[in-house]
């Protein structure tokens, strides 16, 4: 059903990376779970008010406080799809995340007050209805909320949508919320015991829950946040795999949008080599990062030694000795100024972010300590990065 939607109502559906498409996938699912929450929402409302049920009427509003979400994700995809202009000229691409927050906050909102309303329900019980009919209904709306669910998480890791991956996630909590509603109607038709103000608290903490991760989901990139390790891998293979780049480090990704990224990244190049020449590749580099990738990417070279046996050693020295104190990390820019009395050895080390600087120092001081016990004359040059890689 996912494919057949997708190859319906998405023009050039293979193509994730172009702007026009991603909106095309925005505006089916929007549509989509508008569609599905407004059937869910009659339903259970109406199946709520037959059995007089807290916990039947809250699920019911979670899924009109779901077709809301809809509304406001389909706005917020059209706009965000509006192209570039002089104000912004990296698209309007973060009013997707916007409106995602918007809708975190309205998810929250409609918990609140259903947690107020069954609270209610538990200091003055009601008694409650039993119809089967109403029941095998309810088990339906699992049925769609499951097919929910796996749509939204498929689109979204089709197009690397983290609104989509939300609300899948949310579909899914909209599940066990369901079940929940069930569990309470089947005890009190079965042993005629009524929890339903219990079970209308409960699913009101999994709305309001599922409304925080949702805004934890959504503030991340506008906030700043790691490079995922995947994004990572791909444009670091992507760039080192041009004649002429030794190697890469210094990754920076600044997220405008799930379409639009603009990164830098440090390329180590043959310091020998034809600064014209290099100079061409980078360039291709950039443009066919665009093409391919749909990255805006900005290179510097760091131009380093690559002839040298005796540079290549003492580069091998350090990583051993690096090797040995903490295997998490890393070296780039390695150089070496030769002299009878003095050797500098010039370098970049790339420490993991939790690393305080108490420990910073003492690594660097047994590291220079360590390479004099190789030789006395080895004075250390050391520049200290953190990685803005996210962990795995």
């Amino acid at each position: 059903m996912t494919d057949f939607l997708v190859r319906r109502f998405v023009k050039d559906y293979n193509q994730t990376q172009r702007a026009s498409v991603r909106t095309s996938y925005g505006i089916l699912s929007s549509i989509v779970g508008i569609g599905c929450n407004l059937f869910l929402f009659l339903a259970k409302l109406m199946i709520g008010i037959f059995l007089n049920s807290i916990s039947v009427m809250s699920d019911a509003f979670n899924n009109l406080s779901d077709a809301a979400s809809s509304i406001i994700s389909f706005i917020g995809v059209k706009m965000a799809g509006r192209p570039a202009d002089k104000d912004h000229p990296f698209g309007h691409g973060r009013i997707e995340y916007i409106s995602a927050l918007i809708v975190s906050f309205l998810v929250i909102e409609v918990g609140w007050t259903f947690m107020k309303t069954s609270f209610a329900k538990v200091r003055s019980p009601e008694a409650l209805s039993f119809n089967m009919v109403s029941l095998i209904i309810l088990v339906l709306s699992i049925g769609v909320k499951l097919w929910m669910s796996f749509f939204n998480r498929k689109l979204g890791k089709r197009i690397g949508s983290k609104v989509m991956e939300a609300t899948a996630a949310d579909s899914l909590g909209d599940v066990l919320v369901t079940a929940a509603t069930i569990f309470s109607v089947a005890l009190y038709g079965a042993f005629g015991w009524n929890i339903d103000g219990f079970i209308g608290m409960a699913v009101s903490v999994v709305v309001i829950v599922a409304g925080i991760n949702i805004a934890k989901d959504t503030l991340k990139p506008l906030i700043g946040e790691a490079i995922d390790p995947y994004v990572y891998r791909k444009i670091k293979t992507f760039v080192e795999g041009y004649d002429g780049i030794w190697g890469t480090h210094d990754l920076i990704v600044h997220n405008y949008g799930p379409s639009t990224s603009m990164a830098s990244i440090h390329a180590e190049v043959d310091s020998h080599g034809n600064m014209e020449d290099i100079h061409e590749i980078i360039d291709q580099i950039e443009r066919e990062a665009k093409e391919q990738l749909g990255i805006f990417l900005v290179i510097h070279m760091d131009p380093i030694e690559t002839n040298d046996p005796l540079v290549e050693e003492r580069r091998r020295m350090v990583l051993e000795c690096l090797d040995d104190l903490d295997g998490r990390i890393t070296l780039h820019d390695f150089r070496m100024v030769d002299g009878r009395k003095q050797v500098n050895l010039i370098f970049d080390i790339v420490v993991p972010y939790e690393m305080k600087e108490k420990e910073i120092e003492e690594v660097t001081a047994h590291l220079e300590e360590k390479l004099r016990l190789l030789d006395g004359r080895f004075h250390c040059v050391i520049t200290v990065d953190k990685s803005y890689i996210a962990e795995n």
